[in-house]
């Protein structure tokens, strides 16, 4: 294996008696997409200002291939950009100009892929950015982050103020950074976007990492939904293990299953259904689950 575009271990932040962030440990493999999720105030951002080295950690280590995010900063900034979730743009120059600004201060552009990124998200280059929406700054400070084609992409809330069909000409960004080989660290609220696009998800909450896996591992171990139909009266079904919230409607019974499906299958079958679906849970699922079920918020 490569070395890896991010790695992390034992990671911590304070801010005064705040801990911002505690103890994490995790690695983004080259050409890998990973999400971050969490609510506000769980250490999402924090975690990427460490990685760019713009403050320093409490404890622990953060690495960009290998070079260390704080000591030797300089030579990791040139392997990575970076988008802020709050983007400050200087208001008296114009989008072209911003971007130019940007390339030369870089000193690497794909100035084919900068003009077709322009086109892509239909931006007017010439307008002052004083003049811009929302969304238009949004833009430029995504083609900015974009168009150096660096190895690896840090992004903090990149659709904020996007319509959905720019949104989705992000997706397909990533989808061919990805394919690129480049490495995505991606902070986002939009929960169907980080389903779409990433291999892994890491989830804060708290200052702490209490999940970080696929998306698939991660639905193994939380419920499904299920719904099964008999001919005639639906048998008890609150004795298999894994069965919660039990709902029974004429020959339908709704349930939640955490488990095995190959065994559910198996005691199911004893019983004859006549109909059965099993639903996966979606990831705002899985997020709400895994957050009423952490620690933290047991307190």
């Amino acid at each position: 294996m490569g070395i890896p575009a991010v790695k992390t271990e034992d990671l911590g932040k304070s801010f005064g008696s705040t801990r911002a962030l505690v103890s994490l440990s995790m690695e983004v493999a080259e050409g890998e997409v990973v999400g971050f999720l969490g609510p506000n105030g769980a250490g999402k951002t924090t975690t990427l200002r460490l990685l760019i080295g713009s403050i320093r950690p409490t404890t622990g280590r953060a690495e960009i291939f290998g070079l260390d995010a704080r000591t030797e900063a300089v030579l990791a900034h040139r392997k990575l950009s970076y988008l802020a979730g709050d983007t400050n743009l200087w208001p008296s120059l114009t989008g072209g100009e911003t971007l130019n600004l940007l390339e030369r201060l870089s000193g690497r552009v794909d100035r084919n892929y900068r003009d077709d990124l322009i086109e892509r998200f239909d931006l007017d280059p010439s307008k002052k950015v004083r003049t811009y929406s929302k969304g238009n700054r949004q833009k430029v400070a995504l083609i900015a982050s974009l168009m150096a084609r660096s190895d690896l992409l840090i992004l903090d809330e990149p659709t904020s103020g996007l319509d959905p069909l720019l949104e989705r000409e992000f997706r397909n960004c990533i989808v061919e950074a990805k394919r690129n080989g480049q490495s995505v660290l991606l902070s986002s609220h939009i929960l169907s976007e980080v389903e779409a696009l990433c291999d892994r998800v890491g989830m804060l909450n708290h200052g702490r990492l209490i999940d970080f896996t696929s998306l698939k591992e991660m639905r193994q171990l939380t419920s499904r939904s299920v719904d099964v139909t008999f001919e005639s009266t639906p048998p008890d079904l609150s004795r298999i293990p894994g069965v919660a919230s039990i709902e029974v409607l004429d020959h339908s019974v709704h349930f939640a299953f955490r488990g095995r499906i190959a065994e559910l299958l198996d005691l199911l079958a004893g019983f004859q259904p006549e109909s059965l679906l099993i639903r996966e849970p979606s990831l705002e699922e899985l997020f709400l689950d895994l957050y009423d079920d952490s620690p933290a918020e047991r307190g």
